[in-house]
């Protein structure tokens, strides 16, 4: 029986013809929606190399087996890296920000130990991005390379969803999400557009291939103290500045307070100035909002923050400020690189949170989970935390979405579902309001809130 490395030279004529099909100009366009630009990429039985290309790497390294592909992919792609090796057996020092495995999962004899070796080109940061064909779609596939319409394989490996997360927990990753793709694979005007990009979202279980996102596990030699950043945007909150100070605990390598005051009617500024000169031994930063909303307000004290660690904590204290290490105890670990506040398990204060609110929020954490492809149960929670390079990493991408939420909390869900972050939402018990009226307008905003819904659709399923 030939083996793998020579089926697949024997193959190497056939490939930059094969390359033209629908099917790889679709893996293209979504692979380059899950890896932003700009990236360290490392793939994995690369091939020519086109793939590689299409997701826009600052550096970019292909391996493949294949000396007649390695060449062709050295020929097509110039300011690439290719080394000719089995996927096995490439060493390397490098560290990488995300890891390509596309079409390869089923081929391989061993498919554990290939999750295993990837870890060594991994750091925490780091997203492995693989994409596995789906079962239904095996006599399909069968019938369509005896017509030529597929290039030819040896026997392959049809791995279910749940082998390859469990493999995937195997071999110490951690499934961050999973989205099903690919309709159509044929190149056909309106057809293909109908099918993937607007039928595909709603049929996962038809589609012919599912892409996976991964991180590393987080390991306890990984957990050290982070400095913190405590974000309280206030406008008309004079009444609860001090509190603010007082129950907002220290955490980690140090904490700072960081007030921004948004246009109040009431005596906000002036208390917060007061209360800033009444507690010296507190780091406590003061800003005067140059910009309207609350989302302007977060966005202006995230720029001028220090700490490794960044929260919100609404200046109404319906969160309490008590329940902040909790936070900072789920990110510094590891568990999430994004941990969102959630008011919707324990029970309520009375009157903490109207009727029709709730409703509100039941029905974007359901819209949510799904345009997001992680489970968020509380889109509106005020409280949330993650870590000053992913935020900045975020703010640099932030064009893709737009910049018209005046809340802030969507800006930064859809920012971390786009960088492929680890969402984990904590449960916080809400108290209800002591001082001061909310700023939330239910019809106005919740209207809004739709429309954003609606757009973050087309950007995160329907494009």
């Amino acid at each position: 029986m030939m083996n793998r490395s020579g089926f697949y030279e024997t193959r190497a004529p056939f490939k930059e013809r094969e390359a033209k099909r629908g099917y790889h100009s679709l893996l293209q366009r979504y692979f380059g929606f899950l890896i932003p630009a700009g990236m360290r990429v490392l793939e994995l039985g690369c091939g020519l190399g086109d793939l590689l290309a299409a997701v826009k790497p600052s550096h970019g390294v292909g391996v493949d087996f294949s000396p007649s592909l390695v060449a062709k992919a050295r020929q097509r792609h110039p300011n690439l890296q290719f080394h000719l090796a089995d996927a096995y057996e490439f060493r390397s020092e490098e560290k990488f920000d995300y890891i390509i495995i596309s079409d390869l999962l089923n081929d391989v004899p061993d498919v554990q130990v290939l999750l295993d070796k990837v870890q060594q080109h991994s750091c925490q940061h780091t997203r492995l991005v693989i994409n596995s064909y789906n079962n239904l779609w095996r006599p399909v596939l069968n019938f369509a390379e005896r017509l030529g319409l597929k290039s030819p394989t040896l026997t392959q490996n049809w791995l279910s969803s749940w082998d390859i997360q469990n493999l995937l927990h195997l071999a110490s990753w951690e499934l961050v999400k999973a989205e099903s793709r690919i309709l159509w694979p044929i190149k056909t005007p309106l057809l293909g557009s109908l099918f993937n990009r607007w039928l595909a979202p709603f049929f996962k279980h038809f589609c012919l291939t599912t892409f996976f996102v991964a991180r590393p596990r987080a390991l306890p030699s990984q957990y050290h103290q982070f400095t913190c950043s405590v974000v309280i945007p206030a406008r008309n909150e004079a009444g609860n500045i001090e509190a603010a100070v007082l129950r907002t605990p220290e955490m980690g390598a140090g904490t700072e307070i960081i007030f921004v005051e948004g246009h109040s009617k009431d005596n906000t500024w002036d208390e917060i100035q007061r209360i800033a000169a009444k507690y010296p031994h507190r780091k406590i930063k003061i800003l005067k909002q140059q910009s309207k909303g609350k989302g302007g307000a977060v966005r202006e004290a995230f720029a001028a923050a220090s700490g490794d660690l960044l929260f919100i904590l609404d200046a109404d204290l319906t969160m309490p400020p008590e329940d902040l290490p909790k936070f900072y105890q789920v990110a510094c670990s590891g568990t999430a690189d994004f941990v969102n506040g959630v008011r919707l398990v324990y029970p309520m204060e009375d009157e903490a949170m109207r009727f029709f609110n709730m409703l509100g929020n039941k029905f974007f954490s359901m819209a949510f989970s799904w345009l997001l492809g992680q489970p968020i149960k509380d889109t509106l929670c005020g409280t949330k935390v993650l870590f000053r390079t992913q935020y900045e990493h975020l703010a640099r991408n932030r064009s893709y979405f737009g910049d018209f939420d005046p809340f802030g909390d969507f800006d930064l869900l859809f920012g971390a579902a786009k960088l492929n972050l680890k969402m984990i939402d904590l449960p916080i018990r809400y108290r209800a309001r002591t001082y001061g009226e909310t700023n939330i307008s239910r019809w106005k905003h919740g209207l809004l809130l739709l429309r954003m819904v609606l757009f973050a659709a087309r950007r995160l399923k329907f494009f």
